[in-house]
């Protein structure tokens, strides 16, 4: 039994929870229909108001029609009364209680009340309707009565009330055969006779309940009738302003997404085609600043393209001057011997920056392919570390290299990677101040990932997103080693998003910067989690400082195996 009972109780336990999560679930629906939907919005509340002025209409109505039947009852009922009152004064005129022909006399006068009575039912004119007289006297030792009705169901605070020679009337509710009726009970007193007697006058409100049941059933119904062609009319109404503002809609998703001809279907006159003329005149007016910007972009495109060849052939002369005076510097003074170092060094800066900018120029006009091929990541990873090595040394930073043990092949563009990995590392450098720069490595099955951590002066909010700009500089005062042209990232982040991956950054003042670059380990895989966090685990240690045991630019790495396939 105790088993039935657990059973039970874990199965009852259970619906329940269904049932709480079923209508959890239809209540978020409902909310996120709700929240989208203008239309829903509208004809909710629509039902809603109108529910309540239907109610509140419905309830006075019921309560004026109750009230004038139930006044027509008692007024029609009282003139009854008196002329019923009339006609006991008549047959009981100077009757004596205690005379032996007293109980005929008044069952007399009852019968003509009771004839009165039916004759009434048969009148269309008749408001009272049929009722049943009750006469009341005192007897010789009790109180007694000789009624059609039964005395019984008089209630007593009426009797009372009458006994005072005052007409009075009540409604009460009494229960006959099992089944409750509702009365309009008039009392009257009798003083024709020998001793005060009291008339009462019964009078069913049945008809008036069935008047009111009618009336209570029709105006629900027609109250439901009235709320559904209500809703009918809010939804079509709003379905006229909603259509309208969903074609708008519709239309600037596709202006938005490029199609700049797309343009609203104007018609009439109203408000709804003076927003579709606005739109099409804003449209217009967008597309033709876009077009101006278009043409501006492509000329500024090309005037740097220009630039950037043209500037190849002076420099080319330049640069064998520069060379044949920088190989000769022994011969010359200190100063002038100075000088053609100076000179050598701005012009290799130059001509990094004249690539820089073909570079984006090609990218900027979309001519540039991906050579992808598979390719283990670490052996680009410690080319891209090699290229930076006089660069570290120089800033007397030490990079950490952090491999899987397992060759990490990608179909990438080996070149392109390995710029970025540059770039990267020479930023991290740059921006280092001395401390370590580590770079880590890992992958899963579609996606590999490379972090590059600095403990430098880090990004302040807000630059993590612009570090990617072209020229932008954090502190454009402090010092840089690298002397970059401020065009390596925007390069990067373009370099990414060709082999279908991203670069992002993280960074806190003086808690340093990691960049963390994500690449798909195959070209038809979209890139997946990311196997490195962006903020990394070691963001609350304090900056780690070189140590003298070590020599600048040395590479350190997670396995030695790995380091010798690299090499």
């Amino acid at each position: 039994m105790r088993r039935f009972f657990a059973r039970s109780s874990r199965l009852v336990i259970r619906q329940a929870g269904r049932a709480v999560a079923f209508s959890r679930e239809r209540a978020l629906a409902f909310g996120e229909l709700w929240r989208r939907s203008l239309q829903v919005r509208v004809v909710v509340s629509t039902l809603a108001l109108s529910s309540a002025v239907v109610f509140v209409l419905g309830m006075v109505l019921q309560n004026q029609i109750t009230d004038r039947l139930l006044t027509s009852k008692q007024d029609a009922a009282t003139a009854e009364t008196l002329v019923a009152v009339s006609v006991a004064d008549r047959e009981l005129q100077g009757a004596d209680v205690l005379a032996d022909g007293f109980r005929e006399r008044i069952s007399n006068a009852l019968n003509k009340l009771s004839s009165s009575s039916d004759d009434d039912t048969g009148t269309a004119d008749s408001v009272a309707g049929a009722f049943e007289p009750v006469i009341a006297y005192d007897g010789p030792d009790v109180s007694e009565s000789v009624s059609v009705g039964e005395y019984l169901d008089v209630p007593e605070s009426l009797r009372a009330f009458v006994q005072t020679n005052q007409m009075a009337r009540q409604i009460a509710t009494v229960e006959r055969n099992g089944a409750r009726t509702t009365f309009l009970f008039v009392g009257a007193p009798v003083t024709s006779a020998s001793r005060t007697l009291q008339l009462y006058l019964m009078f069913p409100l049945t008809s008036e309940q069935n008047t009111i049941n009618l009336v209570q059933s029709t105006l629900i119904v027609g109250g439901l009738v009235l709320l559904l062609l209500l809703a009918g009319v809010a939804n079509l109404v709003t379905r006229q302003v909603v259509r309208p503002v969903r074609r708008a809609a519709e239309a600037a998703e596709r202006f938005a997404a490029g199609e700049l001809d797309e343009r609203m279907v104007v018609v009439g006159e109203d408000d709804v085609a003076k927003l579709a003329e606005s739109y099409n005149q804003m449209a217009e007016s967008i597309k033709y600043q876009i077009r101006q910007l278009e043409e501006f972009g492509q000329l500024q495109r090309r005037f740097t393209s220009d630039v950037s060849h043209e500037l190849r052939t002076p420099l080319t002369t330049v640069r064998m001057a520069a060379d044949v005076l920088h190989a000769s510097r022994a011969q010359f003074p200190a100063g002038l011997a100075r000088s053609t170092e100076l000179l050598v060094d701005e012009l290799d800066r130059f001509e990094s920056l004249l690539g820089d900018l073909l570079e984006i120029s090609r990218l900027d006009a979309g001519v540039e392919e991906l050579v992808a091929e598979i390719t283990d990541v670490r052996a680009i990873a410690k080319r891209a570390l090699d290229s930076v090595r006089v660069i570290a040394e120089n800033a007397g930073s030490r990079i950490e290299l952090e491999l899987p043990a397992a060759p990490a092949t990608a179909e990438v563009d080996a070149r392109r990677v390995e710029r970025i990995l540059r770039n990267l590392l020479a930023n991290a450098v740059d921006h280092g101040e001395g401390h370590p720069v580590r770079l880590r490595m890992a992958f899963d099955d579609n996606t590999l990932a490379v972090t590059v951590r600095d403990y430098g002066v880090g990004l302040r909010q807000g630059e993590a997103d612009l570090v990617f700009n072209r020229f932008w500089r954090a502190d454009p005062s402090r010092n840089r080693h690298t002397g970059g042209t401020g065009l390596g990232l925007a390069i990067s982040v373009e370099d990414a998003r060709l082999h279908g991956g991203r670069l992002e950054a993280w960074g806190e003042p003086g808690r340093g910067a990691n960049f963390r670059l994500l690449l798909p380990r195959n070209q038809d895989v979209e890139v997946g989690e990311s196997p490195l966090p962006l903020r990394p685990a070691d963001d609350a240690e304090p900056p780690a400082e070189p140590t003298a045991q070590a020599p600048s630019g040395q590479v350190q790495a997670a396995t030695a195996e790995s380091l010798e396939e690299v090499r």
